[in-house]
């Protein structure tokens, strides 16, 4: 069992109640962004930025990096912080609660090592040099936001 595992009824109550803190990665590549189309709520259907929650005793700066290589088996540089943004949904992929709310810490990333394995979360993974349809607004938000990217 994964150490940072929360049982599901606990899960429930916190995605009922609480914000969930947490950190999307904005994936420079071959000069564009790498973004993957979710399989899962909330934003399923959309290309969206790969991300994670913030662990009790982590940095977000270390989510970031753990993120990376836990779910994407990639190590990046962080080349820039976005700072944080709400993301609120009226959709959850945990049953008996319809909607979730994050408090979102955008970073660009550059892929240092590693190559990008498909996900549970993602059914494809493409780099756009422009938004694509569906494009999520959040990320869209965070192209606008980031001095280092371009559309």
């Amino acid at each position: 069992m994964d150490d940072h595992w929360i049982p599901d009824d606990e899960w429930r109550t916190i995605v009922a109640n609480v914000p969930i803190v947490s950190v999307d990665l904005v994936i420079r590549r071959d000069g564009g962004v790498l973004l993957g189309r979710r399989t899962n709520e909330p934003a399923k259907g959309y290309w969206f930025v790969p991300g994670g929650r913030v662990l009790k005793g982590e940095t977000r700066r270390e989510a970031v990096h753990r993120v990376a290589d836990d779910e994407l088996d990639i190590a990046v540089e962080i080349v820039e912080s976005l700072g944080a943004f709400e993301h609120r949904y009226e959709s959850s992929d945990v049953a008996g609660v319809d909607s979730k709310h994050y408090l979102a810490n955008g970073y660009v990333v550059d892929v240092v090592d590693g190559q990008l394995d498909p996900d549970d979360q993602h059914d494809e993974f493409r780099v756009f040099r422009s938004a694509p349809e569906p494009c999520h607004e959040y990320v869209r938000a965070y192209v606008d936001a980031a001095s280092t990217v371009n559309w």
